[in-house]
C-alpha cells in the first residue's frame, strides 16, 4: 500500500564531480511522458565541479537533494534510500540515463505481477557522447537475462545495475547495501535478494548504461572483479561447480576487456 501522498516510484542519485552529466540524467527522468508519481533523490558528496549550481537551480518539486561530505557511492545510495517513500525504487548514477517510457514500463509491470519483489529490464552501453556502443555485450547480457536462473547469477553477474528496481517493502527486509563494497555493492545485493525470490524479468529497454574512462566500470580495474568474486564466495556454500565457473567467467570478462582496449572498442 502506497503511503498518502507518496509517490509511485523513488530514484536515488548518487553523485561526485559528475557536472558534465548529472542534467542529461536528471532530463532523462523528469521528462519521461506518462511517467508516474516520482521523487529524485540527489545524495551528492560535496562536489566542487559545478553540481551545486546545478542543483540549486533546480526548479521542480519532485527532486530533493544533498550535499555533503560522505563516505563513497555505496554510503551515498544508502542514504538516499533510507530517505524514498515511492513504492518502488531504484538507483541511477549520475553519468547514466533512463529510457523514454522505462519508469512507466516498471510501474506497469509491477502492478501486473502483484507478487513480484523485484525486476530486472535489459540495458544498452553508450559512449561519453551517448552514442550506442559494444553490442556484443549487451546481447550476452540480454541472453543471460533472458535465462535467468540465482545459479546462473551466483556463476556471474550479468545484471545491470540501471535496469534493476524493487519494492521498497523488499528493500527494508535485505537491510542496507554492503558499504564495505567499492565496486560490487549492487551485484551483492542481487544475490541478496535472488537467495528470495527470482526477479520479475521485463523484456524492455530501461536504461543506458555510460561508459567512459572516468567512470568506475569504465576503468576495468581488475580489483573490481576480484570484488566480485569475494561476494559471490559468501553465497557458494558447498556449491565447488559454480565457484570453479565464477573465477574462470572472471578470467574471461578481464582478458576480453583487455583485447577490447588493445583494439580500441
Amino acid at each position: 500500500m502506497i503511503e498518502d501522498s507518496a509517490p509511485e516510484v523513488s530514484i536515488v542519485i548518487p553523485s561526485f564531480n559528475q557536472a558534465a552529466f548529472l542534467p542529461t540524467t536528471l532530463e532523462s527522468i523528469l521528462s519521461q511522458a506518462g511517467a508516474p508519481a516520482l521523487e529524485v533523490i540527489v545524495v551528492d558528496g560535496g562536489s566542487g565541479d559545478g553540481t551545486l549550481e546545478i542543483l540549486k537551480a533546480l526548479d521542480d518539486p519532485r527532486v530533493t537533494w544533498i550535499s555533503e561530505p560522505d563516505e563513497g557511492q555505496t554510503h551515498a545510495i544508502n542514504k538516499g534510500m533510507a530517505l524514498a517513500r515511492g513504492e518502488i525504487v531504484g538507483w541511477l548514477n549520475s553519468d547514466d540515463t533512463y529510457c523514454p517510457g522505462a519508469l512507466r514500463g516498471v510501474v506497469d509491470a509491477f502492478a501486473a505481477n502483484a507478487g513480484a519483489r523485484w525486476l530486472a529490464g535489459r540495458v544498452v552501453i553508450v559512449d561519453e557522447g551517448g552514442a550506442e556502443i559494444r553490442r556484443g555485450i549487451t546481447r550476452y547480457k540480454d541472453r543471460r537475462l533472458g535465462r535467468y536462473s540465482f545459479g546462473g547469477l551466483l556463476r556471474e553477474n550479468f545484471i545491470s545495475q540501471m535496469g534493476v528496481f524493487w519494492r521498497r517493502s523488499f528493500a527494508q527486509e535485505l537491510g542496507p547495501l554492503d558499504e564495505s563494497l567499492v565496486y560490487t555493492m549492487d551485484y551483492d545485493y542481487w544475490l541478496r535478494m535472488g537467495e528470495r525470490c527470482d526477479p520479475l524479468i521485463l523484456d524492455q529497454v530501461l536504461a543506458r548504461f555510460r561508459w567512459h574512462g572516468k567512470s568506475k566500470s569504465g576503468a576495468v580495474d581488475r580489483s573490481q572483479f576480484d570484488e566480485q568474486y569475494a561476494v559471490a564466495c559468501k553465497h557458494f556454500g558447498g556449491d565447488r561447480i559454480s565457484r570453479a565457473l565464477h573465477r574462470f567467467n572472471v578470467e574471461k570478462i578481464v582478458w576480453s576487456y583487455r583485447l577490447l582496449k588493445v583494439f580500441g572498442w
